[in-house]
């Protein structure tokens, strides 16, 4: 479980296909305070913690994950966000993620706006995944309230603190993120028959 509040960026050191797996070594400043089998959140796809060695860790990310995920488009020296799973009994800054990517969008349009940035992202609609404005969504791993939504695109504001210190500031219109849709919302979803 994570929250979504990214702790920093890692840069891709190495990837390396193995069959249907892809195994990812990470260049980041968690690296020396990483254990083996602890879940990482990146870009907001929880990986397992597969080897350490600082400043380096690795993970591998199988082909379900790679088909579901924008994963399979990481390049040497690309930047992801990071977060360490949540520690019950602290603060939940964020909402609850769980590192399960629901499905990619695509950035349609970025606009700066009075210091800050407006972002829309569209996505497949027939999966049936909601937003609602004032609602929670996970970009890339990051927390994020839901300010415009539609049918099939939403978009998020981004204040200058978010914008420098997550992958926000590398995005482009094109860019494919992952998404995760809020929990609480899938699940009334399922139970008003919304989703199959």
């Amino acid at each position: 479980m994570f929250t979504g509040i990214i702790e920093t960026l890692g840069s891709v050191s190495a990837l390396e296909m193995e069959e249907g797996n892809l195994h990812i070594k990470i260049r980041s400043s968690l690296a020396d305070q990483l254990k083996i089998d602890q879940s990482v959140s990146h870009n907001g796809v929880c990986l397992t913690v597969v080897d350490v060695a600082t400043p380096f860790y690795s993970v591998t990310a199988i082909e379900e994950t790679l088909s579901k995920t924008n994963l399979s488009t990481l390049k040497e020296e690309q930047l992801v966000n990071l977060e360490r799973a949540m520690i019950m009994g602290s603060r939940l800054d964020g909402h609850m993620v769980q590192g399960h990517v629901d499905q990619t969008g695509i950035c349609e349009k970025i606009e700066r706006k009075n210091g800050s940035w407006i972002f829309m992202f569209t996505y497949d609609a027939s999966l049936n995944h909601l937003t609602i404005e004032k609602g929670s969504i996970t970009v890339d791993g990051v927390s994020l309230t839901v300010i415009d939504s539609a049918r099939s695109s939403f978009s998020v504001a981004i204040i200058p603190y978010t914008y420098e210190n997550t992958c926000f500031h590398t995005y482009e219109v094109g860019t494919e993120v992952n998404l995760e849709f809020d929990v609480i919302g899938k699940y009334v979803s399922r139970y008003m028959g919304l989703k199959p």
